[in-house]
């Protein structure tokens, strides 16, 4: 656990997060920022700033997780398409420097973004997580 790292402190039940799924080696929660609904970040429990950093089971059990859960997400919200964005380093738009992976449901014609200024509500993030779940107990 880094100290000071908001992710690290969602994988120690320190800070509020809406799961959608766990295992022994990731957590995956809704972004508390969604630039769409359903915007999930899928994080290894295991702190590394970035994919340099990230030991590779780490890189694995994220990338293993990420079919289940774009499945989910497309049987849940059935957007156009879904994007899939790993950043590392400032330069690079990272913003939270705790490697993790953003699945994002996309529309046609909307506009390309990765960050939300606007905090999504508790309420309505966590019937987005509910639908999620329940989509998602039915790929695994």
């Amino acid at each position: 656990m880094q100290d000071g790292c908001i992710f690290c402190q969602i994988v120690a039940g320190a800070a509020p997060a809406h799961v959608v799924y766990e295992d022994a080696r990731i957590l995956a929660v809704l972004d508390l920022f969604p630039v769409a609904e359903g915007h999930t970040l899928i994080i290894p429990k295991a702190h590394a700033e970035n994919v340099f950093e990230a030991r590779s089971e780490d890189l694995a059990g994220v990338m293993a997780a990420s079919k289940p859960l774009a499945h989910a997400i497309r049987a849940a919200f059935t957007p156009d398409g879904l994007g899939v964005y790993q950043l590392n380093g400032a330069a690079a738009g990272q913003t939270v420097f705790h490697y993790h992976m953003h699945l994002i449901p996309r529309r046609e014609g909307a506009g390309l973004a990765l960050h939300s200024r606007v905090q999504g509500e508790a309420d309505a993030l966590e019937a987005v997580a509910v639908r999620i779940r329940e989509a998602l107990a039915g790929t695994l």
